[in-house]
């Protein structure tokens, strides 16, 4: 399936000036976006399958920042699901004006 063009422009945006997106890694895999230490995953569809692919996309940056956009009314639903894949994370919505954490558990 095609981006929308409302998908590009927030890669865009997140990536900034320096920033790339569409970087390849493992699998066949592509992050949406990475600007410096931060690595940027945008998950508009707010399915729980398409949030666990995103997340598991994310775990492959070991020495980045990771943060998972998704639509203000799946906030809670991403932090849910980033809690059982263990993993440090910031869960911002599209505009990122509001922001969930995950710490991994250390036990």
């Amino acid at each position: 399936m095609t981006e929308s063009q409302s998908h590009k422009r927030l890669k865009r945006k997140s990536a900034g000036k320096k920033g790339r997106t569409e970087i390849p890694i493992s699998k066949g895999r592509r992050l949406d976006a990475k600007n410096g230490h931060k690595a940027i995953e945008i998950e508009r569809s707010g399915s729980s399958k398409g949030i666990s692919k995103a997340i598991s996309r994310l775990k492959t940056q070991k020495n980045a920042k990771k943060e998972l956009l998704v639509p203000n009314k799946d906030l809670d639903k991403a932090k849910d699901i980033a809690k059982k894949s263990d993993v440090n994370l910031t869960i911002q919505n599209l505009s990122k004006s509001k922001r969930r954490f995950v710490k991994k558990n250390t036990k």
